[in-house]
């Protein structure tokens, strides 16, 4: 039996943080301290959230107001993907929420219908699915606001759908003076220069000046050095480059030249020779960074392709003299996890838990995710082995499906202009792709696949946005009348007239929600009227 009466945080920044605001939410008479090193500098670059992050935001308190007071904060409603399919092909988005397919206007069929019309005319472009099924997408391409008050946008739910870009260390440091500090925590700004370990864990640490600090649960944040969990107690790290391509970063603060123009309500990422960029729009710059990896390209030449693509016609406004004394951080990203999370009273949390890369923005959503799953652990007061076994399957069966999601990025594209995409194509993705093979079927496609695509299997997932996106449609006519799913494949008559009744409405219903986003004010007046106007 463990207890965690006294917890003890090694690691400040976002992470760290993050975990002792967490935790004095759901257990105000813990002891909880915070350990940090005013020497190590934090990575800072993790600036865009998913949208389950606002539920993190209610759970805890804070107020939306403050978020964006401190932290330079925008919103985000989508993940827009720039050349993923083909070299300058073009771009599709993974808008938040849930489709807008509202059975009466559907025909029963969810957003199978779509893929129906794409079935019955291939030369639908990709973009369209989320065109057809997301009111929102007149706003994200149009970098307009609502929150859908009067219902002009159907049943889209501005709460359940829009995530944050904010500037992660300030984030850090606003959770630890508004938060962590008056609630009581303690902050010890010192390093730490020798863990003492026994039978049961951790026992202590030693700091610099010779303190001793002792508690019952350890907390790891100390990023990928992980000195707790891996360096202290040697769990073992896996690796999961055979997924995930890219292990570098360089990474800048972009000044605006045309805020109107640039604060864009989603987070866009272009995929470039080696690997991809990120844009974040923050309220007062952007936030981006080239994810490569060097195995293709030594990081000076990373360095250029980089900065070529900042004054290249991929930006929205192209402008030579911002580049000219930008600062470029060099990072290098431990791609994977530990293959236990928990050791005995040690946890892993953030960076030094795992990292798949800054694709799908699951850095932040791994700390509140995992920090969630403890919670629940800790809820009986003390905790056992059981505990911490169905921890650690839970958060590696999280992370592994967040990792395929990421994956599948790359095994969907069909760029072959350098080694780099050649390679990531011609990966064998299926063992750990597929998880759930039908015996005796020789349906790969349509019996696995389809399950990851459909409104059948979460829909609000975004892995259909991503396989639709990628011009990837397993429900074909074939496949339907083959796998016997649908009463009416023996109808495909009935079946192609109904889609073509449905052709001219979804094209209303876009020209109505344009006719409305018109109305909206810029992401940039919004901001400026609500939270910038002081």
């Amino acid at each position: 039996m463990y207890k965690s009466d006294r917890i003890v945080i090694v690691g400040g920044g976002t992470a760290g943080w993050f975990s002792a605001t967490t935790l004095k939410r759901f257990f105000p008479n813990k002891d909880i301290t915070v350990i940090e090193s005013p020497k190590v500098p934090i990575v800072g670059v993790g600036e865009s959230t998913l949208a389950y992050f606002t539920t993190w935001l209610a759970l805890m308190g804070i107020d939306e107001k403050e978020l964006f007071k401190y932290t330079d904060a925008s919103y985000k409603l989508s993940i827009k993907f720039t050349d993923f399919f083909k070299k300058d092909y073009g771009a599709y988005h993974y808008p938040f929420g849930r489709p807008n397919t509202p059975e009466e206007s559907f025909a029963g069929l969810g957003i199978d219908a779509w893929l129906l019309k794409k079935s019955f005319y291939p030369e639908t472009r990709p973009e369209d699915y989320c065109r057809t099924i997301f009111p929102a997408m007149q706003l994200i391409e149009n970098n307009k606001i609502s929150k859908n008050e009067n219902g002009e946008f159907g049943d889209y739910e501005f709460k359940l759908a829009h995530a944050y870009h904010f500037d992660a260390t300030r984030f850090g440091i606003f959770l630890r003076d508004h938060y962590c500090k008056p609630s009581g925590i303690k902050h010890i700004a010192a390093e730490v220069k020798k863990v003492v370990s026994g039978a049961d864990g951790i026992e202590e640490v030693v700091l610099d000046d010779g303190t001793i600090i002792t508690g019952d649960l350890y907390i790891d944040c100390t990023g990928w050095k992980s000195m707790l969990l891996e360096g202290e107690m040697g769990e073992e790290f896996i690796s999961y480059n055979h997924l995930i391509p890219n292990n570098k970063a360089w990474a800048t603060k972009l000044p605006y030249v045309d805020k109107e123009k640039e604060l864009e309500p989603y987070t866009n990422s272009t995929a470039i020779n080696n690997g991809w960029v990120w844009n974040i729009p923050l309220w007062s710059r952007i936030g981006t960074g080239y994810a490569y990896s060097d195995k293709y390209v030594d990081k000076e030449d990373a360095l250029e392709e980089f900065k070529k693509y900042l004054v290249s016609d991929k930006m929205i406004v192209q402008d030579k003299s911002r580049v000219e004394d930008l600062e470029f951080k060099d990072i290098s990203m431990k791609i994977g996890i530990h293959r236990r999370n928990w050791v005995k009273n040690v946890v892993a949390i953030g960076l030094s838990s795992g990292f798949i890369e800054p694709l799908e923005s699951t850095g932040l959503f791994t700390v509140h995710e995992f920090l969630m799953k403890l919670v629940t652990s800790l809820n009986r007061g003390d905790y056992t082995q059981f505990d911490i076994d169905t921890y650690n399957i839970s958060v590696r069966e999280m992370f592994d499906g967040m990792c395929k999601f990421v994956a599948l990025h790359y095994s969907l594209s069909h760029r072959t202009d350098t080694e780099y995409w050649r390679d990531v194509t011609r990966r064998e993705y299926m063992g750990d792709l597929v998880d759930n093979r039908s015996p005796g079927s020789d349906m790969f496609s349509d019996l696995i696949l389809r399950k990851m695509v459909t409104h059948s299997h979460q829909a609000d997932s975004g892995t259909h946005c991503i396989c639709n996106g990628m011009n990837y449609n397993v429900l074909t006519i074939e496949n339907m009348i083959k796998a016997g799913y649908y009463h009416y494949t023996p109808h495909i008559d009935e079946v192609r007239n109904t889609i073509d009744q449905m052709i001219p409405i979804w094209q209303e219903n876009q020209a109505k929600w344009k006719e409305e986003a018109d109305k909206c004010p810029t992401l940039y007046q919004y901001l400026k009227d609500n939270f910038y106007n002081q």
